[in-house]
């Protein structure tokens, strides 16, 4: 299978290579030039399957410049059961005292304890394999713009990984305590870690930036080296995504609540950079029999607003929420979905990109508009509503979440509101500990407010819950704080190079 560029449908490159270069030259999101489908059929075989090898039949169909040994040592490695807490790295969760029909598909039993490692456990093996492929020699260098938890899993994945070198950029003031913990203390010899001025569309279009720079690009070349990401750019990154919402829909056939052919379900995601829910549609279009695709935005509504109006308009407050990894107004894997919905018009999608670059806002045509509103229900939830939702889910369901996950329930209950759909089976992307948010958590179920550090918050949060420290987040405890640089947005290059011991 080739992958086309979105702003070049000219370019055609095998999956290795798209991999290997993370981004096409032109500034472009590598996209598949087919999408494989999977019938009822297909489906039933799938469900017989545990989840290593539902992701290696799913991968192959789009990796076939992979052998079929070198996919199934990449999936086996990466979800080894010591990695993830058992056989199932997604496991559903129903939520009894409702009428919804409400699964939380837990995708934070990974070693970083959010759902970013369920993409990026498997990414580093992706990539090792697609440079020999494509590039032997040389070294990968990483770079990685992240609101808070994509950090983390990219230096865990990636740490002491043979031929790559990575460095992460995170908002300063935009992170929780215990992320910007996790990251500062990262272990491995090819890391590196430096904070910056400004918030995570700053750092995102700084790493871009560098990305398309030619003359950086010719100083990496002449020390045999070249950019790639770990950001969800990368469709080494967003393809393992899709696994998950095709093996959560196989479990509910494992347990009869799909029971015939066709049976829809809705997905719920909290997203700010739109990757998530992105490989949920891709899911879709493969033949995942969904019904909606409910988008979930905190208050920088930037998406929701998008979907119900079609004007993509970034010309507003930015604001630092408690679910910070959703703190985002440029959702750049926005074009991947406008790419496909355009019938692939490369033409089209750059002159909205360009659009956006310049005046900050774009306005799709009408045709794109109902497609999008057609797939789509969005909605938004401030602070005080996450809270509140946190709250809630205590006290009625005895379950403990984070400030991301009660985002997406809060949406999932604003669209039963409105649309009156609450028989439809519904799994939510639960996409954190909320161990990893435990200020923000433990202030909704007490309604205080501390000043204490956050490993006290993290054991009084355990202690009036009656539920465990997630193994990572207990050691970091005891980890001795590596990186405390920080940066503006204009040393971004600077720093990078400086990383690289070259100039």
């Amino acid at each position: 299978m080739n992958y086309n560029s979105t702003r070049n449908s000219s370019v055609a490159v095998s999956a290795a290579q798209a991999i290997a270069q993370g981004i096409s030259k032109e500034g472009g999101l590598f996209v598949p030039g087919q999408l494989p489908r999977y019938s009822y059929e297909d489906l039933n075989a799938l469900k017989e399957l545990d989840y290593v090898g539902r992701a290696q039949r799913i991968l192959s169909d789009f990796l076939t410049d992979f052998t079929p040994e070198e996919i199934e040592e990449s999936v086996r490695k990466a979800y080894a059961p010591e990695k993830f807490g058992g056989d199932n790295p997604a496991p559903l969760t129903l939520l009894q005292n409702n009428d919804k029909n409400m699964y939380l598909m837990e995708l934070w039993h990974g070693p970083t304890c959010a759902f970013k490692d369920m993409a990026l456990q498997l990414l580093p093996h992706l990539l090792t394999k697609s440079l020999k492929k494509t590039y032997a020699g040389k070294t990968a260098v990483i770079l990685v713009a992240t609101s808070g938890d994509t950090g983390k899993a990219a230096l865990e994945g990636f740490k002491d990984v043979d031929g790559t070198k990575i460095l992460v950029f995170y908002p300063e003031d935009g992170v929780s305590p215990m992320q910007k913990r996790q990251m500062n203390t990262q272990e491995g010899n090819n890391v590196s870690v430096c904070a910056i001025e400004g918030n995570f569309d700053d750092a995102q279009t700084g790493v871009k930036k560098i990305f398309t720079n030619p003359e950086i690009a010719t100083l990496l070349e002449q020390h045999n080296m070249l950019f790639s990401s770990a950001n969800s750019i990368n469709w080494g990154r967003l393809l393992p995504q899709i696994v998950y919402y095709f093996s959560a829909y196989c479990d509910l056939m494992n347990t009869g609540e799909m029971d015939h052919e066709g049976e829809e379900i809705n997905i719920v995601v909290p997203t700010g950079n739109f990757g998530n829910i992105l490989a949920a549609y891709y899911a879709k279009e493969m033949g995942l029999p969904v019904h909606k695709l409910i988008c979930a935005s905190n208050s920088n509504n930037v998406l929701t607003d998008f979907i119900r109006t079609g004007t993509y308009d970034k010309n507003r407050s930015f604001y630092t929420t408690i679910s910070p990894s959703m703190d985002i107004l440029v959702s750049s894997n926005l074009e991947r979905l406008l790419y496909h919905l355009t019938g692939r018009d490369d033409k089209k999608v750059s002159e909205w990109m360009k659009q956006l670059s310049e005046t900050g806002k774009y306005t799709v045509d009408e045709q794109v508009k109902a497609q999008i509103q057609d797939l789509f229900y969005s909605g938004y939830c401030d602070d005080q509503g996450t809270e509140q939702t946190i709250k809630m889910l205590y006290d009625t369901e005895n379950y403990l979440c984070d400030t991301h996950t009660a985002v997406a329930v809060h949406v999932y209950h604003q669209y039963v509101e409105e649309t009156g759909d609450n028989q439809t089976p519904t799994v939510i992307a639960s996409t954190a500990s909320p161990y990893k948010f435990a200020a923000s958590v433990l202030e909704a179920l007490t309604g205080e407010k501390n000043e204490w550090d956050e490993f006290s918050m993290v054991e009084e949060l355990s202690a009036i819950s009656s539920t465990g420290i997630p193994q990572p987040i207990a050691q970091l405890k005891e980890k001795a704080q590596r990186f405390q640089q920080v940066c503006s947005t204009s040393e971004m290059s600077k720093v990078v190079l400086e990383m690289l011991q070259i100039q």
